[in-house]
């Protein structure tokens, strides 16, 4: 499928049939096409936490309006960011550069993050933006159904999943064969309420 096709069709599914299976080939090539999004500084600060256990996954439910979504997907995956990945090993993510980048890279990564918790955080949840919508479309693309999500209660989903102290959730997504066509979208704005050019106002 071609991107611009997989764009116009993605459509956030409500419906799934419980009783498909993704290959684990087809999990392999989600996730593969998921880590070639790009983050800044290649800091790589998305985690991909996969839940394939479904007792948990019903836990998961509870606290999530009971959305059907979570226990009939295929693949769900709570999508999390390590708020420190900048300060941990940073020069692996620069290991297959030139030396005079990594030299370069590396104090600017430093500089960049240290003592800014809210750049920390407001980069991860940019990262896991960019990074939920290559796995929907990929999706899309394999011929699956996908749903972007934020219903549900974050701090008691973090205690289900044992979060990390120095990760965040950003949302889940859930991807399988969907059972039921989206609604026809509901009415997108048009490029002149949505596009500014230069700066706002006078």
């Amino acid at each position: 499928m071609k991107t611009i096709d997989a764009i116009r069709a993605r459509r956030a599914v409500k419906h799934f049939d419980a009783s498909h299976v993704m290959t684990a080939e087809e999990v392999n090539k989600i996730l593969s096409l998921a880590v070639l999004s790009p983050t800044a500084f290649n800091i790589q600060n998305w985690r991909f936490l996969v839940v394939e256990d479904a007792d948990l996954r019903k836990k998961i439910r509870e606290v999530a309006w009971d959305q059907s979504q979570v226990t009939d997907t295929s693949l769900f995956i709570v999508l999390c960011a390590d708020l420190k990945a900048w300060e941990k090993e940073p020069g692996r993510y620069w290991a297959n550069g030139p030396k005079e980048v990594q030299e370069f890279m590396l104090p600017a990564i430093d500089k960049y993050y240290r003592g800014k918790e809210q750049v920390q955080r407001d980069e991860a949840m940019r990262s896991c933006g960019i990074v939920a919508q290559t796995i929907m479309l990929a999706a899309t693309a394999l011929g699956y159904a996908s749903c972007p999500m934020d219903g549900f209660d974050f701090e008691k989903v973090a205690q289900l999943i044992h979060l990390p102290d120095d990760h965040v959730i950003a949302m889940f997504v859930a991807i399988g064969k969907g059972t039921k066509e989206a609604w026809s979208r509901p009415g997108q704005l048009s490029l002149d309420d949505v596009v500014v050019k230069n700066r706002f106002g006078l």
